[in-house]
């Protein structure tokens, strides 16, 4: 994942802002004590990206992969609608309570930009994701780096058509989103008001994207590390920050870990995890390998 990245992430402030303020107001109505559901995964499950994560001898990738993470942030979706039987072959191969996380073509988000000509694509698009069943999890649209708010109306129309029964975030990249405050709450309102989840970004050379505002009960969190020893202390404040998050009332926090070199992210979510586990009391299967014969955690 090439985006954001800089050449001296040491030079970086990576402090995470303070939340908007509307994110308390936001959660209150959803503060009944139950606990979240927590959704950690990578962006795929390729060996060659993952290189050492799976054990000598793996016959098949996404079933190591799903036996050691609950979910994936599916990023192939993007580059193809794939055939039904491709759908159907991956909820197979995984394991009930497993979750698919799939990102929305770009023939919809970059190619057409939500021009009148997408809603035959998305409606073939789900047509095929819907085989996923109860492992799909939120869909995420994902828009080019120069879609600003010129395209508004066709925002507004691609939200409004949007078939409810699918949960949906949306990822806005153009500073202009969030530089104007006008536009930056008419954009939260439509988000909020149709319950779709404001994907939150957190990467070396944006930060601008890191608006802290939710629009609903849904963290929907793309972490992309530098490579660097900064990785693990900004994991640690993501966790002390989905505390404060969980005790407002947030139910559902999907976090999913990128790499500008990909080898690293089962290892930086095995961090993760490890900690979720012990501030947050839950209870996710912390990743492992194996290394000549024996089966080690991975952090």
């Amino acid at each position: 994942m090439k985006f954001g990245k800089v050449e001296h992430p040491e030079l970086v402030d990576f402090t995470i802002p303070k939340d908007h303020p509307d994110t308390e107001i936001l959660l209150s109505p959803y503060k009944n004590g139950k606990h979240p559901e927590f959704f950690v995964g990578c962006a795929k499950w390729n060996r060659q990206d993952l290189k050492n994560f799976y054990p000598r001898g793996t016959k098949d990738e996404l079933v190591y992969y799903a036996s050691q993470f609950n979910s994936i942030e599916l990023n192939a979706t993007f580059y193809r609608i794939f055939p039904a039987e491709q759908y159907q072959k991956w909820y197979d191969k995984t394991p009930e309570g497993f979750k698919f996380f799939p990102k929305m073509t770009n023939e919809v988000s970059h190619l057409r930009r939500l021009n009148d000509k997408v809603y035959e694509i998305a409606d073939r698009y789900l047509e095929v994701t819907s085989l996923l069943k109860e492992k799909l999890g939120t869909i995420f649209l994902q828009m080019h780096n120069n879609f600003n708010p010129k395209n508004w109306d066709r925002v507004v129309r691609f939200v409004e058509y949007w078939p409810k029964e699918f949960p949906l975030a949306m990822e806005f990249r153009h500073t202009d989103w969030f530089n104007d405050e006008k536009v930056a709450n008419e954009l939260y309102h439509l988000l909020q008001e149709n319950n779709i989840a404001n994907v939150l970004v957190d990467t070396a050379g944006r930060r601008d994207l890191m608006h802290m505002r939710l629009t609903n009960d849904e963290a929907f969190i793309r972490y992309v590390g530098a490579n660097h020893e900064s990785d693990y202390p900004r994991l640690d404040d993501w966790i002390a920050r989905l505390e404060k998050w969980k005790e407002l009332g947030l139910h559902n926090i999907h976090f999913f870990v990128h790499q500008n070199l990909e080898l690293e992210s089962p290892l930086l979510s095995a961090y993760f995890i490890e900690k979720l586990n012990k501030q947050l009391d839950t209870k996710l299967h912390v990743p492992q390998t194996v290394i000549g014969g024996k089966t080690q955690t991975l952090f």
